[in-house]
């Protein structure tokens, strides 16, 4: 297949962001077009100087890219769409995603030792939501599942990967201090 004209990569690009669901990686979308990765990330980057002006902006997400509205056009967006769903989380389920994001990948047994606490229902709550996944299992006594999160983890914090969390402090009662005026 010949090589896309610049003006019609990016119009290809547009209708891809457009049409997603997802975040697509430059990885995914060169497969789709059959160009290079570097072409794609070059043609995204002028792109996103192109929408500064408008409504619609590429944002760039858990490792990849999704077109998605300006900061100042979201409020009226809501309103016509009645899209007032808020997605919220009990204490408990942001402590127990807190320990899953942080020491991932990690086991029911360990999440209720460092919480003290059974988790079954919030561990439920949060595969529900489609923020944590089950990653394998341990080779521990029993087998546990292993949990890790999710691209919608990433998605819903808005992080373009892990490495966007916030440091933890390295000491244990900074640590406390930190978990505990998050949770308040």
């Amino acid at each position: 297949m010949a090589a896309l004209e610049y003006s019609e990569l990016k119009k290809i690009l547009e209708a891809l962001l457009f049409v997603t669901k997802k975040p697509l990686s430059a990885q995914e979308i060169s497969k789709i077009t059959e160009e290079p990765e570097g072409a794609i990330i070059n043609a995204l980057g002028d792109m996103a100087k192109e929408f500064e002006p408008r409504g619609l902006k590429i944002i760039t997400v858990a490792h990849g890219y999704i077109l998605g509205t300006d900061s100042i056009a979201s409020e009226y967006v809501d309103r016509m769409v009645n899209s007032k769903v808020e997605a919220t989380l009990s204490p408990q389920s942001l402590e127990t995603l807190a320990i899953i994001a942080y020491k991932q990948p990690v086991t029911k047994p360990e999440i209720e030792t460092i919480r003290g606490l059974y988790s079954d229902g919030v561990l439920d709550t949060l595969l529900s939501k489609k923020l944590i996944e089950e990653n394998g299992r341990s080779h521990a006594l029993g087998r546990p599942i292993l949990y890790g999160t999710t691209i919608e983890f990433l998605r819903h914090f808005g992080l373009k990967d892990l490495s966007d969390l916030p440091k933890l402090p390295e000491f244990l009662t900074e640590q406390e201090n930190l978990f505990q005026t998050v949770l308040k």
